[in-house]
């Protein structure tokens, strides 16, 4: 039997509540590379693509419960750090008309900021033998400067022995001390990354540029093989290494329910057909159509039975 691909998601993943404030509110979870990794899971597994994921939880019965429903998305915790007397951290969040979100943070003191405060951390020990390490923005946001070499670092690791480094570009202003930290974190990202998935808007936002046109000009001139530039409702721009840039149409949806983990469940269909051998247009459909299928639905991770082949 083949061993499967093994790829490492860093981040962080938190308390979901779903409601309005101060009427009911359902309890879930989520986090922008805890999303990749299940959707990844869902998608990779009859592809030989097996995920993983790294992060900091407490000892708590919530922390006990994520773990819980990880493994029965098939998705790896081997990598997951417990600290006792920490706790994950908290998000509420409501959707408009459109499926547009709103979302207010508890995250300050969460179990993953403290992931690298230990001198080895299983990501680390593991970095020999993973086929890929992905991370986001959000992941370097969370980490203080010496942690955030640490997880480079590993990321350095992986490459030196023929794995891939991913990155996704999602930017969140309040998480940075100030956006000059943000520009070089993303630039270190970026020179380390194999795949860039980038959201257009999130890089407008980080750059400050007057249009978009300038925003995806900067991307795909990235230092990457390989950039993915996803633009909401409008095509998937791929420029793969040594071919020109070409686009991929999004999947048309009559009524957008919630547009939470769109970008998050491209990357996970996108990521197990490109690292299991699919061309980058074969993936970047692929990532449309599981796209397209998510935001029909309310939450970040909607059931396994809503989805079609």
């Amino acid at each position: 039997m083949t061993t499967p691909l093994l790829v490492a998601l860093f981040g962080e993943c938190m308390i979901e509540l779903q409601g309005e404030a101060f009427g009911t509110m359902r309890q879930t979870f989520g986090g922008d590379t805890l999303n990749t990794a299940v959707y990844l899971a869902r998608s990779g597994a009859p592809l030989g693509v097996r995920a993983t994921y790294a992060t900091g939880l407490g000892d708590d019965r919530y922390s006990d419960e994520m773990l819980r429903r990880w493994e029965l998305e098939n998705v790896g915790v081997e990598l997951v750090r417990r600290l006792p007397g920490r706790v994950p951290g908290l998000y509420t969040i409501s959707v408009d008309e459109r499926g547009e979100r709103t979302f207010t943070y508890w995250r300050d003191s969460a179990a993953v900021r403290s992931y690298f405060d230990v001198p080895d951390t299983p990501l680390e020990q593991a970095a020999d033998r993973l086929d890929a390490l992905y991370f986001s923005g959000i992941s370097l946001a969370i980490l203080r400067p010496a942690a955030r070499e640490r997880l480079f670092e590993t990321a350095r690791r992986v490459r030196s022995r023929g794995g891939r480094v991913v990155f996704d570009n999602n930017y969140r202003p309040r998480l940075w001390s100030d956006v000059a930290s943000a520009r070089s974190a993303y630039e270190q990202a970026l020179a380390l990354a194999h795949i860039a998935l980038v959201t257009l808007d999130d890089e407008q936002l980080l750059h400050g540029d007057a249009s978009l046109d300038l925003s995806r000009a900067r991307s795909l001139a990235a230092p990457c093989d390989e950039v993915v530039i996803k633009q909401g409702a409008g095509p998937v721009l791929v420029r793969s290494q040594g071919h020109a840039p070409f686009e991929v149409p999004a999947v048309r949806v009559d009524r957008v329910v919630d547009t939470t983990a769109a970008g998050d469940s491209f990357a996970g269909a996108y990521l197990a057909a490109r690292l299991s051998g699919s061309e980058a247009a074969a993936a970047a459909a692929a990532g449309a159509r599981l796209a397209a299928q998510v935001i029909q639905h309310r939450g970040a991770i909607i059931a396994p039975e809503l989805l079609r082949p």
